[in-house]
Formats: structure tokens, sequence, C-alpha cells
């Protein structure tokens, strides 16, 4: 199952044209053993078979990589199992990223994801994101990314997480169908990029989301 699992991501990080270390794919499998054997008890999922998170959890999450740019930091909010943000940490481990979500069933897995898989540059926060205050030495602490899987509205999304953002603050907000529509002053919508991931014949997007100027 391993083997076979290792092949099918080589091949779909190929055919996305990521290049990845040998050491990172194998992280990866880790990653989906971990999320299928806490799965049979926490219901982290709705997907049970291994091969269908490899395409539409783990794929999914590398194909927003080339969106990144050279970011410093980055929260994913309603993380859930860590998509995309877990997946994001183990191919850019220089990227500090802040897994948040309010569900402590998910937060624990996440913990326990974190220290078998030696993800230094993540931090796990248990707490709604409209409640979220990071403070570092007396001051406020804002990301470059924020990013989410279309938990809620594009509006939702950025209305929550404002606080969070500093002038270059990038929003990006995975999709299915494209839905631009946002209402948010001060806020627009940069770009809709279309996500190509192996083996999942599904629409996917990325929509950025930019403060205006």
């Amino acid at each position: 199952m391993t083997q076979r699992l290792l092949d099918e991501l080589n091949h779909g990080i190929e055919v996305m044209q990521l290049p990845l270390p040998p050491q990172v794919a194998e992280k990866l499998i880790d990653y989906i053993g971990l999320l299928n054997h806490w799965n049979k008890v926490f219901n982290l999922t709705a997907i049970r078979d291994p091969s269908e998170m490899l395409s539409k959890h783990v794929l999914d999450s590398l194909a927003v990589l080339p969106h990144l740019g050279t970011a410093a930091s980055l929260i994913d909010v309603g993380t859930g199992a860590g998509l995309p943000g877990l997946v994001l940490a183990l191919c850019r481990p220089e990227l500090r990223i802040v897994l948040n979500d309010c569900i402590g069933k998910k937060t624990r897995f996440l913990t326990q994801a974190k220290l078998v898989l030696g993800l230094a540059n993540v931090e796990v926060v248990q707490q709604r994101i409209e409640e979220y205050r990071p403070i570092k030495d007396g001051a406020a602490i804002y990301f470059d990314l924020v990013i989410a899987r279309a938990y809620a509205s594009s509006d939702s999304i950025v209305s929550g997480t404002r606080h969070l953002h500093h002038r270059g603050t990038r929003v990006l907000v995975m999709q299915g169908r494209p839905d631009n529509r946002l209402n948010q002053p001060g806020y627009r919508v940069q770009q809709s990029h279309i996500l190509e991931v192996a083996g999942l014949s599904a629409e996917r997007h990325l929509l950025e989301i930019t403060q205006t100027h």
C-alpha cells in the first residue's frame, strides 16, 4: 500500500511539475498514514480511501504551492485535518505556518502530526479565528498569507481574518467552481487561478484577494 501510494504521489508531482525532494514525498505518505489511522476513530474527513486522500487532499493542497510566492508567514483558517497548511508546511520548512481550527479533535490530530512529522515551522491554534489575536514581544502579529479551503464565503473569510492582515497580505480561497463575488470594503479579487490537480477531474480554483491601494 505504502509503495503504491508513493508511486501515485510521485506521478502526480511529476504531472503537476512540482519538484519536491524524495524525503518530502515520503513525509506526505506518512501524513496520509496518520490521517487514515486517526480517521477511523475521530472522523476527521469523509474520505476513507488513502488513494482518494492522496488526490483529493494531498495533491489538491500541493496545487497551491506555485502561488505562495516569497511569503514568510501563513495562517490556514479552518484547517480541519491540516489541509492545505500541514501539507504546505512539509514542502516549505522556511515558511512559518499557523494551523487554526476551533474543533478539539482536529487540533489534537494536528498536534500529534506535527510531532510525528517533525514540523518545527508549525503552530497549532484551537480558537475561533475572530478571537485569535497573536502577540509577540508586545506587538501584534500579522500574516503574509491567509488561506482557506472555502469553509465559508469569501466575504466571511476576509471579514473574519482582517485583524490578521497587514498592507500586503494576500487572502487565498480554495474553491471548486469559481465564485468571484466579494463585498468587503478595501479589498478586491486580484485573480482567479485554475488549479490543475493530478488524478482529480473536478474543477478546482484559487481565488486571490488583496487590499485596494
